[in-house]
C-alpha cells in the first residue's frame, strides 16, 4: 500500500471513476471532485460513483473548480491528477464554447493558482489527441507544432501552455497526458463506441461520418488509468506526454470487430464529415515507455468485448426500469 494522498477531478466520470477505483485498490487516500454538468445525464455518472461512495479512503466533493477552495482541498494532498472538462470537439463550437472556457481554461487556471506554491504536489493534466489536428505525421511525437482543429483541442492546448507557464515562473511540477481515443466500460454516451454498440445491439441503425476509412490510434480505459498514475508517481524529466494504445485501427475495422462481438450485423449509414473530425490519429508512445514504463495491454478486441458486456448490462437496467415505470 502507498498511502498517497490525491486528489481527482471528474471523479465521476468515465476516465475518472477508473482512476479513483484504481487509486483505493493500491492503498490511496482519494478526494473525488465533481461538479455533474449536463453534458450528459447525471444518472450514469452516479452510477459510475456506485463503487466508489462509502468505501473507506474516498471523500467525494460536489462542486464547480471555478468555485470551490481549492487550496483547502488540495492541503496535505501529494499528487491532483485533473481530469475535469467539459467534453466533446462537435458541441464545442458557437454559443456552448463559453462552457468551454470556464470549464476547461478557467478550471485549470485556478488549480494552477492553488498550487503555484506547492513545490511537494505533482500535477497530471488529462490532455487530448485534439491538440495534434489533422496531422499527417504519424505516429505523432509529442514536439510537433500543435493546430488544434476543434474548440475543444483549442481549449486543451491552452491549457498545456497555461501548465508550462507555471512551470517556468513557479516551479509547477506537472505532467500533460495526451490520451488517445479512450473506449471501455462507463465511455460516455456520446462517444463513438458507445453510440455504434448500443445501436448495434438495439437494432437501430448508426450513423458514420464520413466513409469509414478514417483511423483512431484505441486505448482501453484500464492501459490510460495505469499511464496516469505511472505519470503521477515519477518525477519526469518530459512534462507532455502521448498515451495511446499502440496501434491504430480504421473505423471500418473496429464496426466489423462490434458486430462479431454482438452476432448483429449492423445498420449502417455513412454521412458527410463533421466540423473538427479529424482523418488519423497515432501516437507515438516512446517517450511514455520511456520516462515511465507505460505498456499498453489491452488489444481492441479484448477492450471492445469488456465494454459490450459492460453495455448490455446497462441496456437491461434500462429495459427494467422502464418496463417498471410502465407497470
Amino acid at each position: 500500500m502507498t498511502g498517497k494522498r490525491v486528489v481527482v477531478t471528474g471523479a465521476a466520470g468515465f476516465i475518472g471513476s477508473h482512476l479513483c477505483e484504481r487509486l483505493l485498490e493500491r492503498g490511496d487516500d482519494v478526494i473525488g471532485i465533481d461538479c455533474f454538468t449536463d453534458y450528459y445525464p447525471r444518472a450514469q455518472k452516479e452510477r459510475n460513483l456506485e463503487g466508489l461512495q462509502g468505501r473507506p479512503g474516498f471523500e467525494f466533493v460536489e462542486g464547480d473548480l471555478t468555485r470551490l477552495d481549492l487550496p483547502d482541498l488540495f492541503s496535505r494532498r501529494t499528487i491532483v491528477y485533473h481530469l475535469a472538462a467539459q467534453a466533446g470537439v462537435r458541441a464545442s463550437w458557437g454559443s456552448e464554447f463559453e462552457t468551454y472556457v470556464s470549464c476547461n481554461i478557467r478550471a485549470t487556471q485556478r488549480i494552477l493558482e492553488a498550487l503555484k506554491e506547492r513545490s511537494d504536489v505533482r500535477l497530471v493534466f488529462a490532455s487530448s489527441s485534439s491538440v495534434y489536428g489533422k496531422t499527417t505525421v504519424l505516429p505523432t511525437p509529442e514536439e510537433i507544432i500543435l493546430a488544434p482543429n476543434s474548440p475543444y483541442g483549442a481549449t486543451k492546448a491552452h491549457c498545456e501552455h497555461l501548465c508550462a507557464l507555471y512551470r517556468e515562473n513557479w516551479g509547477l511540477d506537472y505532467a500533460a497526458l495526451r490520451y488517445f481515443t479512450v473506449y471501455g466500460p462507463r465511455q460516455r454516451p456520446d462517444m463513438g463506441f458507445h453510440k455504434f454498440l448500443r445501436a448495434i445491439m438495439s437494432g437501430q441503425p448508426l450513423d458514420v461520418y464520413g466513409d469509414g476509412s478514417q483511423s483512431r490510434d484505441c486505448t482501453y480505459v484500464g492501459d490510460i488509468v495505469e499511464a496516469t498514475i505511472q505519470s503521477g508517481d515519477t518525477r519526469t524529466s518530459s512534462q507532455v506526454f502521448n498515451v495511446g494504445g499502440g496501434s491504430r485501427r480504421s473505423l471500418r475495422d473496429i464496426l466489423e470487430i462490434m458486430q462479431e462481438i454482438t452476432g448483429t450485423r449492423a445498420q449502417i449509414r455513412y454521412t458527410d464529415k463533421e466540423r473538427g473530425d479529424v482523418p488519423h490519429t497515432h501516437a507515438d508512445i516512446s517517450r511514455s515507455q520511456r520516462e515511465f514504463g507505460y505498456n499498453p495491454r489491452t488489444p481492441v478486441e479484448e477492450g471492445l468485448r469488456h465494454e459490450a458486456a459492460w453495455l448490455e448490462q446497462l441496456l437491461r437496467q434500462e429495459e427494467s426500469r422502464t418496463e417498471a415505470q410502465a407497470g
